[in-house]
């Protein structure tokens, strides 16, 4: 009996070893985080700081025509960053032989996300249906909807189909 509580308390002490040495160690990467926090913290208000002062001196009178100048710059190459060959080559990925493509307009936000609006025409319904499961499984096509669809008429013998897509073109 005494062997066996022998063996018993060695493996308690064992344990509670095991125990002090995790709750050392977990006060250490504490210790560690927390500075790490600290340090952080020190420099994303030395960053903000920085950050106000150049606003500042940006929002003043005579830069403010810098300033709207460069924002309109921005803007311009932001939106010349889309390549149209790249665009049509998206599009032709996704589109079926017998669906035309009459007009496409592209939009973006100020977040620089692109929209396109496009005029798709088709002898019959079903192809420009396998076109939006097509632009649904692309990986640069998402959210495509359909608000209006117009049936032919004498002067344009194609159903006309107006369709709206978000594009994120890769690079």
């Amino acid at each position: 009996m005494t062997v066996a509580w022998s063996i018993v308390a060695g493996f308690l002490v064992i344990t509670l070893g095991m125990l002090v040495y995790l709750i050392v160690t977990e006060r250490q990467q504490k210790r560690d985080v927390l500075e790490a926090t600290d340090h952080a913290e020190t420099q994303l208000a030395r960053m903000s700081g920085e950050q106000s002062t150049l606003e500042q001196t940006m929002r003043r009178a005579e830069n403010a025509d810098v300033l709207d100048q460069s924002v309109f710059l921005n803007t311009l190459i932001s939106r010349k960053g889309v390549s149209w060959t790249k665009m049509f080559a998206d599009l032709e990925s996704v589109l079926p032989h017998n669906v035309r493509l009459i007009s496409i307009r592209p939009h973006a936000d100020p977040k620089n996300n692109i929209q396109l609006e496009m005029v798709v025409g088709s002898q019959a319904v079903e192809p420009v249906i396998a076109m939006l499961q097509n632009l649904e499984k692309s990986p640069v096509f998402d959210n495509p909807t359909m608000p209006t669809a117009l049936p032919p008429t004498q002067s344009e013998p194609l159903y006309r189909f107006r369709l709206s897509v978000n594009y994120a073109q890769k690079f």
